[in-house]
């Protein structure tokens, strides 16, 4: 159903007024005439026989409270796409910040009944039943008067009907459409009357901000502004934004227009000040000053309203989540982790886990239902045990102390399986974790199920089914897996970043969108990645086993190529693919006194039985040289032609050996060039 309105039960006939000219398909079409819906099927074959039963198609609920307010009509349902064509085809079209309310004002008038309705007006103090004589629909409000019989409800003991009254003659019985809330009328009448009040309702309390008149630009309002921010209220919702990256973001607009308030009241304060005065020069400073930081925080929430830069956005910052450390009584603590604790199971873990050692000291256990508790419960040298079991957890597991979190079984008999799609599964900090004999289990996720942001993380015997990033190794992290499983990434299932340290072994990566994607270090502000890939299987993943990122030209290697030393010559043929066997000879001797170590066991041997392995290295050692003669020419330039050692050489530890490549979408090894 694609132009349907689901959520009210079936195709809304009656729910909304025309198109506007030039908003959306408007212009290609002829203006569907005031009486058919915004929201009715496209489809003319379909069956329609339920428009033409006479009623409404929306739902109704009921006041909670101890007054008996009416039926009201149920409008905040409403999915994405419904309130996208509303905006984009019928209210806003291409209309700029400063025609919003003219536009709305206009919409109002074809589709609202201007009297003859009931609503109940409510505000956090009250609730109250009022009854529409007419609406203003240039200021956007509706004159009213107390409904007969009156209707009231004050959370404040002091706040009476007498009060009610007063407040609203000193508004001239003038109220904003946003706070009625229509009576339910189940003959339809009142249909498009309710939801055209509710797009105006969400508009204002969650697409409008209070500086967007004062950004004009070349682009119509609703592409820069309305489309981002429901696109983001929406993902709010589903849990599609890191729980992190929301606080950030109501902060950042908290902050925004209170800067804003401010900002207007020094405005309007100097231009009713005629006089030259120091005070005043004062005040204009201030005002530079405010001007300036409410234009970095409206930069800052474009860049989260933006659905494409908000994850580099929020990425760029690490957890903040502090460690613990040791405990103040110096004791560690073991954690058990079980649904149910049987005396069989207590056995066998006091046989197998916590009484290893009599020799040793008494050691204090924990029992809890779910690991994500005993987790926040650890300090440093602590240690999880999950027994068997499927556990459901719906926050993430952020590790801040060095602490060893194990299953009690097979990773198949010891399953985690993360709910809510916002934020990343483990969230690794610590000196020295140790992760082992566990099953983790992603559904519907935007964030990857493993991020390593400093320290050494050791993953053993896992199992990972996620569903989009596999494990991201950060700048200066170490992570190692051996003897694991991963799979379903939409992403990568292993990113690894410059001035990382990845050692993988004996794992099996498959049935991702890539295997391995190790991202660009040739800048010179990153550090060579370490990484060390021993009898692994890549297979059957959608593009290639391993994927190398990095820039398309450099125009800096390009002028050393003109360089006639053999170096630079053997660089140039072997990076334009050119190269036969001696010249890969020629060139690996090269890399090797440029990179000062690296482990090539039996290469010609080994690249006739394992695909893919001499192609990797080959590629990331070549990287690597250009690298290292990229900052040879900057320090020449710089003046320094003796360059430290420890300067000089950076170096990138390969050892990639007995790795098998099967059923890759597009091969063992690529690159991808930006």
């Amino acid at each position: 159903m694609a132009d349907g309105w689901p959520a009210a039960g079936g195709p809304a006939a009656g729910v909304m007024g025309p198109e506007r000219e030039g908003g959306g398909r408007a212009a290609a079409e002829e203006p569907a005439p005031l009486g058919e819906g915004l929201f009715q099927e496209e489809d003319s074959c379909s069956d329609r026989s339920d428009q033409d039963k006479p009623g409404t198609s929306l739902p109704s609920f009921v006041l909670a409270g101890k007054t008996n307010f009416p039926e009201m009509f149920q409008t905040s349902h409403l999915l994405f796409y419904e309130r996208f064509r509303a905006y984009q085809d019928y209210i806003l079209a291409d209309c700029k910040a400063s025609e919003v309310r003219e536009f709305t004002a206009e919409f109002l008038e074809k589709v609202l009944e201007p009297s003859g309705w009931r609503a109940v007006w409510r505000t956090n103090v009250f609730k109250v039943l009022v009854e529409v004589t007419d609406v203003d629909f240039a200021a956007l409000k509706a004159i009213v008067r107390l409904a007969d019989p009156c209707l009231c409800e004050c959370q404040v003991s002091t706040f009476t009907v007498e009060c009610v009254m007063e407040l609203l003659n000193l508004k001239e019985h003038r109220l904003p459409l946003q706070e009625l809330w229509v009576v339910f009328d189940d003959s339809g009448a009142f249909d498009q009357t309710a939801l055209a009040i509710e797009h105006v309702r969400f508009f204002y309390q969650n697409i409008w901000r209070s500086w967007d008149e004062e950004e004009e630009d070349e682009y119509d309002y609703f592409v820069r502004c309305v489309e981002p921010r429901l696109r983001l209220h929406y993902d709010i919702l589903e849990d599609r934004v890191p729980s992190g990256l929301v606080t950030d973001y109501r902060s950042l607009l908290s902050q925004c227009e209170e800067s804003y308030r401010k900002f207007l009241n020094l405005r309007s304060s100097l231009s009713n000040c005629n006089s030259d005065t120091e005070q005043e020069n004062i005040s204009m400073v201030e005002g530079l000053k405010l001007y300036s930081e409410i234009e970095q925080l409206k930069q800052k929430l474009k860049l989260i309203e933006n659905p494409l830069l908000r994850y580099v956005f929020g990425y760029q910052k690490n957890s903040n989540i502090q460690a613990k450390g040791v405990r103040p009584n110096g004791q560690k603590v073991h954690h058990v982790v079980s649904s149910t604790m049987m005396p069989g199971l207590l056995q066998s873990l006091l046989r197998d886990r916590l009484c290893q050692e009599p020799c040793k000291e008494e050691v204090e256990i924990q029992f809890h239902r779910d690991p994500l508790s005993a987790i926040n419960a650890c300090y440093e040298g602590d240690t999880v045990i999950v027994c068997p079991g499927r556990y459901v957890v719906h926050g993430t597991f952020s590790i801040a102390d060095s602490i060893e979190l194990e299953g009690y079984g097979l990773p198949d008999d010891v399953v985690i399986e993360k709910r809510g799609r916002g934020d990343t599964f483990v969230d690794c900090t610590g000196a020295d974790i140790k992760i082992s004999s566990i099953k983790f289990v992603q559904h519907d996720a935007v964030e990857g199920i493993l991020i390593i942001h400093r320290g050494k993380t050791t993953l053993e015997n896992c199992v990972l089914q996620c569903e989009t990033t596999g494990v991201t190794v950060r700048t200066s992290a170490e992570f190692l897996m051996k003897t694991s499983d991963l799979y379903g990434a939409k992403g990568a299932g292993v990113e690894i970043y410059p001035g990382s340290k990845c050692t993988l072994s004996d794992n099996g990566i498959h049935h991702c969108k890539e295997g391995i994607l190790i991202k660009d270090f040739l800048d010179e502000h990153y550090d060579i990645p370490k990484i060390s890939l021993v009898n692994n299987v890549i297979h059957n993943n959608e593009g290639y086993g391993v994927v190398l990122v990095k820039p398309t030209i450099f125009s800096d290697l390009q002028e050393n190529t003109q360089d006639g030393t053999e170096e630079n010559k053997a660089l140039k043929i072997q990076t334009s693919g050119e190269a036969d066997a001696a010249e890969r000879v020629d060139l690996d001797e090269l890399i090797q006194c440029a990179t000062g170590k690296m482990e090539l066991c039996a290469r010609s041997d080994l690249c006739e039985q394992v695909e893919g392995n001499c192609e990797i290295v080959h590629e990331l050692l070549v990287a690597s040289t250009q690298k290292g003669q990229l900052r040879k020419k900057r320090l020449s330039e710089l003046g320094i032609t003796q360059a430290d050692d420890n300067l000089m050489s950076q170096e990138m530890f390969v050892s990639i050996v007995g790795n098998q490549f099967k059923w890759n979408g597009k091969g063992s090894f690529g690159t991808f060039l930006f």
